[in-house]
């Protein structure tokens, strides 16, 4: 079935009353736009322009600079304020103590912090290598390039969701989901997760279940192989943020079933 802001507003309710159907229609519009070529650049050019996020990579810079060594660097709220939305770990801000003993553990070691984290936390510990590279790898030109673009770009994605939910976590799915394999990596990544429960109209309270169950609700649902299928995933990206639209607005994400 092809999916087209049509579709949506007829089997969501149409016309301008503001219900779900139109919040889904403008869900999709805004996700292809977000996709365009050229829109990220664009984006990007505007966010570094506005004037918190200049300041907060002042700060960051500052901070940096004075910073006596790698684990005073991480207790600093200026910088964690930059290199954790840019490393897609923002919404950890609130555990400065594990996010600087994860970043600071060695993510080879099977047994270490990192094995019973979110996978975010591993690919975050690899990129900034500070367990063998210390205060100077953070300092390193390469790695403050890539740390201040990706948190520029952070903000470039959440400011979407001001007007339509989900966009961020959308194009976060798309950009990374592609090169997942293993179900379990999916449920230890909390955005894939909440992409992939989302889209498939599972339960939040599905959470409380094994680590096990949760993964045969998934793959009862979902053939990992359609996550490299670019067709198949756009359509799980879509579908997520038609019931990202059905949240914010009181909508029935029961309603994803005549779209599968």
């Amino acid at each position: 079935m092809q999916l087209n802001a049509t579709l949506i507003s007829y089997l969501f309710g149409g016309g301008g009353t503001g219900i779900a159907g139109n919040d889904a229609a403008s869900g999709i519009a805004a996700l292809k736009a977000a996709q365009a070529k050229g829109a990220t650049d664009k984006g990007v050019a505007l966010e570094k322009k506005d004037p918190v996020t200049i300041t907060a990579l002042k700060q960051f810079d500052v901070a940096l600079a004075k910073a006596k060594d790698v684990k005073s660097a991480l207790q600093d709220p200026r910088i964690l304020a930059v290199i954790l939305p840019a490393l897609g770990l923002a919404d950890q801000a609130a555990y400065p103590g594990l996010v600087q003993k994860a970043l600071l553990s060695d993510p080879a070691d099977p047994k270490a912090l990192l094995a019973n984290l979110d996978s975010r936390f591993t690919s975050a510990a690899r990129t900034l290598n500070l367990r063998t590279g210390g205060l100077a790898a953070l300092k390193g030109t390469m790695l403050r390039k890539q740390l201040t673009d990706g948190y520029v770009e952070y903000q470039y994605r959440t400011g979407l969701d001001d007007k339509n939910a989900g966009i961020s976590d959308a194009l976060y799915f798309l950009k990374n989901a592609s090169n997942e394999t293993n179900i379990y990596n999916i449920l230890g990544n909390k955005v894939l997760r909440r992409v992939v429960t989302g889209a498939l109209g599972l339960p939040d309270s599905m959470a409380v279940q094994s680590v096990e169950t949760q993964a045969r609700a998934i793959t009862s649902r979902l053939k990992l192989t359609d996550l490299h299928d670019p067709r198949k995933l756009q359509k799980l990206a879509e579908r997520y943020v038609i019931a990202s639209a059905g949240s914010s607005s009181g909508g029935s994400s029961s309603l994803l079933s005549l779209l599968a």
